[in-house]
């Protein structure tokens, strides 16, 4: 029976969820998490049903200075296409019909357990942007961490792109500055397919089976999320790691502006500056000619970063609106709230 009770609704669950006059409890979200790179990140169709194919060039054709009475050696560029998976994210609801038509409001009992489902579906998208490693988990698609994971210009190129705090302890995290666009980094769907979560309601059309073998009537909601990342161009991501999150509230915490400045010159395209045709109003990001840009740091560095920001001598970071809700910014690009980011990251070498 525990075992049942682990993986469906029981009797003890109906209770704790109906109130002393027959209604549905309201409950509380205590797990709920804010993950806002869910609602920036652009989704492109992908080029293939099972993944997208990207052509980069890898380098470039030599060129001669010509003397007279002599000819110029032929040469070429080279490329190279990389290819980024998409990963099936899928889950069902499924509840006892007899159970949820128990009080009386069926859908009510039915809806109490799938915004649980939906939560779950969103924590883990998010947490797969940043963390997903499909070298370690097939089944997944791989996110910025792997791409972004030594500081070691010997290692990898985009270590130029990963920016190091000084944290040695498995108490770090990062900060993101990504600029979402076509031809720099963005998600991918199945081609042919639909953007997008989906959820549908099966009904209570056909039996379900149990683990003994015998069927029983439920009404089950079948929840599905195709999506992927592709980076493009990774001169327009960067990191900011190993930032120790304990020394933030110390005597000498590390200077985040500073970090947030290195970063955005790290990008061809430095944010705030002549030419970026930067829009600090627009609802998803500061729009450069290159795409949409924006932050991303927990609810830890958050803090701190809107503390640094009412230091009066502090004129890159202010506060602004977006959709009514106040936020900051940049040099006016948003700084938005992950909670996926972990405050546990082991230090990136």
């Amino acid at each position: 029976m525990a075992v049942i009770g682990s993986l469906a609704l029981t009797f003890a669950d109906w209770a704790k969820r109906r109130e002393d006059d027959g209604k549905i409890s309201q409950i509380v979200e205590m797990l709920a998490q804010t993950n806002e790179i869910i609602d920036d990140m652009l989704v492109v169709e992908a080029n293939s049903a099972s993944g997208h194919t990207t052509t980069v060039r890898t380098g470039l054709p030599a060129v001669t200075w010509r003397m007279l009475n002599y000819g110029v050696a032929k040469s070429k560029s080279t490329t190279a296409k990389v290819v980024d998976g998409i990963g099936m994210l899928e889950s069902w609801s499924v509840v006892d019909k007899a159970l949820a038509e128990l009080n009386g409001n069926s859908a009510e009992f039915r809806l109490s357990e799938d915004m649980a489902f939906l939560e779950a579906m969103s924590q883990e998208m998010a947490s797969t942007i940043f963390y997903g490693n499909s070298s370690l988990n097939p089944e997944k698609f791989t996110g910025l961490a792997p791409r972004y994971n030594t500081v070691s210009a010997a290692t990898a190129l985009n270590a130029a792109n990963v920016i190091d705090m000084g944290g040695v302890a498995a108490t770090n995290t990062s900060i993101w500055m990504v600029t979402w666009g076509p031809r720099t980094c963005h998600g991918i769907f199945p081609k042919g397919g639909t953007s997008g979560f989906k959820m549908r309601d099966l009904g209570d059309d056909k039996p379900v089976t149990d683990a003994n073998g015998n069927d029983y009537l439920a009404y089950r909601t079948h929840f599905r999320w195709d999506c992927g990342l592709t980076l493009r161009d990774w001169r327009y991501v960067v990191r900011i790691c190993n930032l120790d999150v304990s020394t933030l509230d110390s005597g000498a915490p590390p200077n985040l502006i500073n970090a947030l400045i290195r970063a955005g010159h790290r990008m061809p395209t430095v944010p705030g500056t002549v030419g970026t045709e930067q829009k600090t109003d627009a609802p998803n990001g500061g729009l450069t000619n290159n795409g949409r840009l924006a932050i991303y740091a927990n609810r830890t560095v958050r803090t701190w970063l809107d503390i640094q920001a009412l230091n009066k001598t502090n004129v890159l970071l202010s506060f602004g609106e977006w959709d009514g809700k106040p936020v900051t910014k940049f040099r006016g690009v948003p700084i938005r709230t992950c909670d996926a980011l972990l405050n546990t990251e082991a230090q990136i070498t």
